[in-house]
């Protein structure tokens, strides 16, 4: 019985290790991406959040202003339809815009 908790225990820590790998990754996104685009923006509001959250947290730093075209490119890289996709952002408060638009910043909290 003890090789069996033995294996189990071995088990637990490759599931732990596996886990671990997927906290980084939001579950659901890297099936939406194909050659490092995205294949399509989803419908469903669950699986766009988990999008926007990655999208937000990779594509753009944390304490730094970006200039609307700054924003579009950045979005291009994987994605064509730029403007939804920073409306989404937005819209999510995953990205905060200054009144007149001229300036875009990685949001600290979401709405």
């Amino acid at each position: 019985m003890s090789q069996i908790t033995d294996h189990h225990s071995t088990g637990q820590h490759t599931t732990d290790q596996r886990e671990s790998a997927e906290q980084r990754q939001p579950r659901g996104v890297a099936d939406l991406f194909s050659g490092g685009r995205l294949v399509a923006i989803p419908r469903k509001a669950a699986r766009r959040e988990q999008l926007l959250e990655h999208l937000s947290e990779t594509l753009f730093a944390p304490d730094r202003a970006y200039s609307e075209p700054e924003v579009n490119d950045a979005l291009r890289t994987v994605h064509e339809d730029c403007s939804a996709l920073r409306r989404y952002l937005i819209t999510s408060g995953r990205l905060t815009r200054t009144r007149d638009g001229s300036s875009y910043r990685r949001a600290t909290t979401t709405r």
